[in-house]
């Protein structure tokens, strides 16, 4: 008698002449047929052919293999077939990419049904996931409803960076939140590493290649196929709030970096070309480069839209792209898509055309398509076809397209080269930009314009698998992500990155079970990056759960051994001013790199760029005016602690997301730590000896605020940078392990020659 096994049955099925064995699998909301010698093909609803022994399906339910249904094909074949199948409505569909969904429940919401169905979206970005097994049946949920739909065009989920902590720990088991604290030597949601800023503090291109391998496995099991990483500008203007997201400042750290990371993530071993079930689509950001906004503002923002170039170094923000990751070592050979950034590359566009990086035709067509023969997808940031409102809030960011039309404003990217739209759902606008494609270049221009980007697009679905099986086990997502496995090596890199600037009198490693003082932290209220209101509150940085693993906690800094004070670098305003915080809107004011006031005497009497529909003047300039970090009380409780510590050692901890001037806390400091987006464990395994910090500076420490407002917004290392009390300079690539300064290999490599 045989044995009924629940949930899979198992049927064996004999192949033409025994070449290939077909074995189905019943899954729930699916079926899984592997054979033996073809791929594996996952189907809910779609009929299946067999034809000389293999199994393909059959997506247009018409009885035949279609060219786009039959794997022996090239992907691109199939792709270009499958484009010329679409009507203008899907095409359209295709090329929207939607906003942020969040994963609470396995099942389908109806706003999601409705544009996968009346709109024909197939690109879903997914914000937050409860666990891996509700994220993986949603995504079967998801591709069950785009198979049942014509031609059964699969989805190509996608992800924003998601493996990072918190930056801070629990001391026993994970707590399952998707945004929650982990066990570095347990496990978690996912596997958790420091920021992208911190993995280049590693300038360990192993740490790099191990990353991409684990996430992007991670990143599979949940069904996601695109990833929207690396973010490769170079960070060369040190205010620029997105500096945390990037990687470093050097165009050359930068270059390699998306190299090995584009290669990890996107290849499958063992394939001929590269391409297959364990891929995941990169799509580098942000073309040409957005980290030399006027004055540090950001793109995000109507009062951030100008990028301009002082130095006249356009060119370097292309060469992480150019030399990285378009010249992949690995098979695919290149980043499968890419994404512009917001700004405006102000005075670059021969025609003098000023707009948006995504509508401009220089920029996209030119540039990146013909000079550097890129035929992958292009897609635009999240939200430039929106309506724009006031210059403070972040709305729509259609910079240089202000007043067109919805319509108008869609053609424009069409024009310029774009394949798809960022954080949309509506298609009607993109049928209405079709029409006047067809009355302004005819209606076979349109058409051909229209399938090309279908192509592209469908061309890395095709690539990653996803015709023949985009369905997931969700057990398997509950087992691999973040299992022991993945969390361990995320800490490992988060230990990597930990970077020591200062360490006078060598206090560093704390041994022993000494006495610990650590100060409460005030945090006032204030303003999310979004704008959104925060309340102030109180808090121990290092919670004394956790600190007692390592020290005994004390509450007087007189019985201390030593007091250990974790600060964040100053988290200033966006360089205007906002209606609420005591000014009148409509002022430019500094971004500040220093927690105290500071007032921009060395500022620029008017901007290099300038002008807005929302505004009266083009000039820009915040010289004379005064800025004062929102949480300049960190500053206070440095000094406090080292007077209350006396001569007893002061440990600082700064948690950094972007370069900071430490003129006013360095004196006041025995040793100084950074994390570049790490959990409190790796900071205390460092502090206590378990780990010897081998971090480098993936930035340059500014001397003071006059050479931040001195140094040229596109030109990467050219700040005076700060010396401190032991002769150290705080320069990129410097770090201290307990010998001394750091001097190896990486060093060599990277450090800029003077």
């Amino acid at each position: 008698m045989k044995r009924i096994i629940l949930f899979a049955a198992i049927v064996l099925l004999a192949a033409a002449c025994g070449k290939n064995r077909i074995t189905i699998e019943n899954h729930e909301g699916y079926t899984l047929a592997l054979q033996s010698r073809g791929p594996a093909i996952g189907y809910a609803s779609a009929p299946t052919i067999t034809v000389g022994g293999f199994l393909f399906k059959d997506l247009d339910r018409d009885g035949q293999i279609t060219p786009y249904e039959d794997w022996r094909l090239a992907p691109e074949d199939r792709a270009k077939d499958l484009a010329s199948r679409m009507d203008v409505e899907q095409i359209c569909g295709l090329m929207i990419y939607s906003s942020a969904q969040t994963v609470d429940t396995p099942v389908l919401t109806g706003k999601q049904m409705q544009f996968l169905r009346d709109d024909h979206v197939r690109h879903i970005l997914v914000a937050g996931i409860a666990t891996p097994g509700t994220g993986a049946h949603w995504a079967n949920a998801v591709q069950a409803f785009c198979e049942s739909e014509p031609l059964g065009i699969p989805a190509n989920n996608s992800t924003d960076p998601r493996n990072y902590t918190n930056g801070k720990a629990n001391t026993s088991t994970y707590n399952h939140e998707p945004d929650g604290e982990f066990d570095p030597d347990g496990t978690s949601s996912i596997s958790r590493w420091p920021r992208e800023i911190g993995l280049a503090a590693t300038f360990d291109m192993d740490v790099i290649r191990e990353h991409g391998k684990v996430v992007s496995t991670e990143y599979r099991a949940l069904g996601i196929t695109t990833a929207l990483s690396p973010q490769i500008d170079i960070a060369s203007d040190p205010r620029w709030r997105r500096f945390y997201g990037t990687f470093s400042e050097d165009p050359y750290l930068n270059r390699d970096i998306a190299r090995e990371y584009c290669d990890a993530f996107q290849t499958t071993e063992g394939s001929k070309t590269g391409w297959g079930t364990n891929s995941v689509n990169c799509m580098v950001k942000h073309w040409p480069g957005g980290g030399a906004g006027e004055g540090g503002r950001d793109a995000h923002f109507g009062m951030g839209k100008y990028a301009v170039y002082p130095g006249g170094n356009f060119k370097l923000g292309l060469i992480p792209f150019q030399d990285g990751a378009f010249k992949l070592r690995g098979k695919t050979g290149m980043a499968s898509a890419v994404m512009p950034y917001y700004t405006i590359p102000f005075g670059q566009d021969p025609s003098g055309e000023n707009v948006g990086n995504g509508f401009s035709h220089y920029i996209i067509q030119e540039l990146l398509r013909d000079n550097n023969g890129y035929d992958g997808v292009v897609c635009t940031d999240w939200g430039i076809v929106k309506d724009y409102d006031v210059a403070w809030q972040h709305s729509g960011t259609p910079w240089g397209m202000e007043t067109a039309s919805a319509a108008q404003k869609r053609l424009k990217v069409f024009e310029a080269g774009v394949d798809q739209l960022g954080g949309v759902y509506d298609n009607g606008p993109s049928l209405e930009a079709y029409r006047l494609w067809e009355e302004k270049y005819g209606k076979e221009s349109a058409r051909e314009r229209f399938e090309a980007s279908a192509r592209r697009l469908l061309l890395n679905m095709f690539r990653v698998g996803l015709f023949e099986n985009p369905y997931v086990s969700p057990s398997e997502a509950d087992r691999i992500v973040g299992c022991r496995e993945f969390v361990a090596a995320g800490y490992r890199a988060q230990l990597k990155s930990v970077t020591m600037i200062k360490n006078h009198g060598a206090v560093l490693p704390v041994t022993g079970r000494l006495k610990v003082y650590e100060p409460l932290r005030h945090v006032p209220a204030g303003l999310t990056h979004w704008m959104k209101p925060t309340q102030a509150y109180d808090e121990y940085p290092f919670s004394h759960e956790l600190l007692s693993q390592y020290f005994d906690v004390v509450d007087n800094p007189g019985d201390a051994d030593f007091a250990l004070v974790s600060v964040k670098t100053p988290y200033g305003h966006w360089g205007y001013s906002m209606p609420g915080v005591g000014e009148v809107e409509g002022h430019y004011n500094p971004i500040s790199l220093q927690w105290g006031p500071y007032t921009a005497e060395y500022a620029r009497e008017v901007s290099l760029a300038g002008g807005d529909p929302t505004e009266a003047s083009a000039n820009r300039s915040y010289k004379g005016r005064t800025e004062t970090s929102s949480n300049e009380p960190d500053m206070y409780m440095v000094q406090e602690t080292r007077r209350a510590m006396g001569a007893k050692p002061v440990i600082l901890v700064v948690h950094v997301d972007r370069p900071f001037v430490p003129a006013e806390i360095e004196p006041y400091a025995d040793a100084i730590i950074l994390g570049f987006g790490v959990c409190n464990n790796a900071i205390l395994d460092v502090i206590s000896g378990k780990f010897q910090p081998c971090g480098l500076l993936p930035c340059q420490l500014p001397a003071d605020m006059r050479t931040v407002e001195e140094q040229f917004e596109d030109t990467p290392h050219d700040m005076r940078c700060y010396k401190d009390a032991d002769g150290n300079t705080y320069d990129f690539a410097f770090g201290l392990n307990w010998k001394g300064v750091i001097s190896d290999e990486r060093t060599k490599r990277y450090k800029p020659k003077a």
